[in-house]
């Protein structure tokens, strides 16, 4: 960052620092592009909010070297990540997933059959934002600012200048891009005047943050992440520290007065008696299913919150901003380091919209099954509440297992229609548990270990790489066409242990880990690698 005649200047600007604001700042930063993080806040929130990082987060964690520090934090290592459904925490259990604890997956406990080197992890936001932050502000070219304000957005055709404010002063910072990572209310977004289309309200939330030991020890007799309960409303005990930390999400009809619901009274209904506790904070509050009309305008765009809110379900709220920020980092470096021209940041919006309104619908229908509630029946005594819990337990079979393990959101989404993919086809909507365990043109590269232990994801660099699984196969013309374009290109020679993932010679990677193009067989028409490559940074 530069100061030129008395007028701050950084490359770009990042306005938020939850977690799309922080690793758009880190990933910048690891690419040689300096950036300034402004936060309105003095504090991170005391609200837990999200409580699971994807396992697609994880793999850009990993990426960027801090996958094993945030496996570390949030839950004990031996805390299983099950999730419990039962009338009330101390009454009849329904259903139930098991799920291994962290300590499991570091251990690599039947790492050979995960369709991904870094499984999801169970993390509360609160404990995931200080490790991003810290990380951040370790990076190089990183620097931010708690409470900050953007006051005031003005664009020129060739750069921003943003008005900020804090403890009553106020300055000017140009940049050659700013980037709204500010949440639901965005300024940014506000600014810009781009709004939100969608539904305005699916349900409604109290959800308290509260201390109770005597919770950590009714839960220490059958341990479980999630504990769901069937009382008055559907709610969920989320065990955020493993011990004393708990948050109880209660949900409602959009028609409900919350203001009117007594958090001490949902808590003991959903726990199933009286319950010792210290309420920390009740945020009452509405799922929607909003995505932003636009995701750029001239040179600001939008990511996570700021450009899309839904109903939680398998944080993918803010999951889908961590994948937002992994697409506009390497996207702004390119533009930064002169190898691709501005035009390709167009792809932005063509790329990352349609996946947000594909998540937006789809995580809208999950949260509609599964938050449809339970019968009464269910806390009957004798065989009718027996038939009606079997019941409720089918239900839950066919609902929830791709709920708590959502494979086809973290690696189903893609790109095959981006003007930067060449071959892409068209593709059905996304399934939240399905995907294709296949290379294909526009989708994330599929994981498979190599013979030295690293997964084939650990071989992408931080420019464009030709993965080669035919050592036959010719890379060198790849090699003078990316030299000539001042593209940089990495030509690795792979021998994956699940080689039937690939299906080409020869697959052109993205900075982002997704296949730009696959083929190089013999017996496919030969295509020209500077074609290819034009097409991928946006020459075309």
């Amino acid at each position: 960052m530069t100061t030129t005649g008395g007028t701050e200047h950084v490359s770009v600007l990042v306005i938020g620092a939850g977690p799309a604001g922080l690793t758009l700042a880190m990933d910048l930063g690891q690419r040689g592009v300096d950036c300034l993080v402004v936060e309105a806040t003095e504090e991170r929130s005391a609200n837990p909010r999200c409580n699971t990082t994807s396992a697609r987060s994880m793999e850009i964690f990993r990426r960027l070297g801090i996958a094993r520090e945030v496996r570390r934090t949030g839950l004990p290592g031996d805390y299983p990540t099950s999730v419990q459904y039962r009338t009330t925490m101390l009454g009849e259990e329904i259903y139930r997933l098991d799920l291994p604890s962290s300590a499991e997956v570091e251990a690599g406990v039947g790492a050979r059959d995960w369709p991904t080197p870094e499984p999801q992890h169970r993390i509360s936001q609160l404990f995931l934002e200080p490790v991003l932050e810290q990380h951040a502000l370790d990076t190089p070219g990183v620097t931010l600012r708690r409470g900050t304000r953007l006051l005031e957005l003005r664009q020129h055709d060739d750069r921003v200048e943003a008005v900020l404010g804090a403890d009553g002063h106020r300055w000017t910072v140009t940049c050659d891009y700013a980037v709204g990572c500010d949440g639901a209310h965005s300024t940014v977004r506000s600014a810009l005047g781009i709004r939100y289309e969608g539904v305005e309200a699916i349900k409604k939330f109290v959800s308290t943050l509260v201390r109770s030991p005597e919770l950590g020890r009714i839960a220490a007799k059958d341990r479980a992440w999630t504990y769901w309960t069937y009382g008055r409303r559907p709610a969920a005990l989320i065990a955020i520290d493993g011990g004393e930390l708990w948050l109880n999400h209660v949900a409602f009809d959009v028609d409900q007065d919350t203001e009117r619901e007594d958090p001490a009274r949902l808590l003991d209904e959903a726990v199933g008696g009286v319950v010792d506790h210290e309420a920390l904070g009740t945020v009452r509050w509405t799922g929607r299913q909003l995505v932003a009309r636009h995701y750029r305008k001239g040179r600001v765009f939008l990511a996570g919150d700021a450009a899309h809110i839904w109903i939680p379900a398998g944080g993918f709220g803010m999951n889908a901003g961590i994948q937002d920020a992994a697409t506009l980092a390497w996207m702004l470096s390119a533009v930064h380091q002169g190898w691709a021209p501005p035009s390709l940041l167009d792809a932005y919006e063509t790329e990352r919209k349609p996946v947000g309104e594909q998540f937006a619908a789809a995580v809208g229908a999950t949260a509609r099954a599964s938050l449809a509630g339970a019968p009464a029946a269910i806390h009957l005594d004798g065989p009718a509440g027996v038939r009606a819990r079997e019941d409720l337990a089918r239900r839950l079979a066919a609902t929830e297992a791709h709920r708590y393990s959502p494979d086809g959101f973290s690696f189903g989404y893609h790109y095959a229609g981006s003007p930067l993919v060449v071959g892409g086809s068209p593709q059905p909507l996304m399934d939240m548990g399905s995907y294709p365990d296949e290379a294909r043109a526009g989708f994330r590269l599929p994981h498979s270990w190599l013979p030295d232990g690293r997964s084939i994801l650990d071989v992408v660099g931080p420019g464009f790489t030709l993965v080669r699984t035919d050592a036959s196969a010719d890379a060198a013309a790849w090699a003078v066409a990316a030299e000539r374009l001042s593209v940089p290109l990495d030509v690795v020679d792979v021998r994956p242990e699940r080689p039937e993932r690939y299906r080409a010679p020869l697959l052109l990677v993205r900075p982002d880990q997704h296949v730009a193009w696959l083929g190089g067989s013999r017996d496919e028409p030969a295509v020209e690698p500077g074609a290819v490559l034009r097409a991928a940074v946006g020459r075309s």
